[in-house]
């Protein structure tokens, strides 16, 4: 995951196709190890591919895994656990995240990483 996330983060910040130096970088930026044959693996995996038929494709994949369980324990005192519309919301917004993500727009709360950030300090 943590190559995906630096992945995503590196395209959102403007490099439209981080290598591994770059995704290492960035990592290693934060104090992350990063192991060279996963990365490498994973960017093998990415390459020439539009990110966000990816993310579509990994959301249809993710839909077959369905939703909900078993029951859960109870709740103190008995009372039901609902989903409150703040819940919704939320979902809501991170679902609205990744769709603006995916089509190239950067989130206002999302960090720019590039070149002049991860040399700085």
């Amino acid at each position: 995951m943590k190559y995906v996330s630096t992945y995503l983060m590196l395209v959102m910040g403007g490099n439209d196709s981080p290598s591994a130096a770059d995704v290492t970088a960035a990592l290693e930026k934060v104090g992350v190890d990063v192991d060279a044959a996963d990365l490498k693996r994973f960017l093998a995996g990415v390459e020439g591919k539009d990110l966000a038929e990816l993310m579509a494709a990994g959301k249809e994949k993710l839909a077959k895994f369905g939703g909900g369980g078993g029951g859960g324990g109870s709740t103190i005192g008995g009372a039901a656990a609902t989903s409150s519309s703040s819940d919704l919301e939320s979902h809501s917004s991170i679902t609205s995240s990744v769709r603006r993500a995916a089509s190239g727009a950067t989130p206002r709360f999302w960090p720019r990483l590039n070149a002049s950030t991860l040399s700085a300090g």
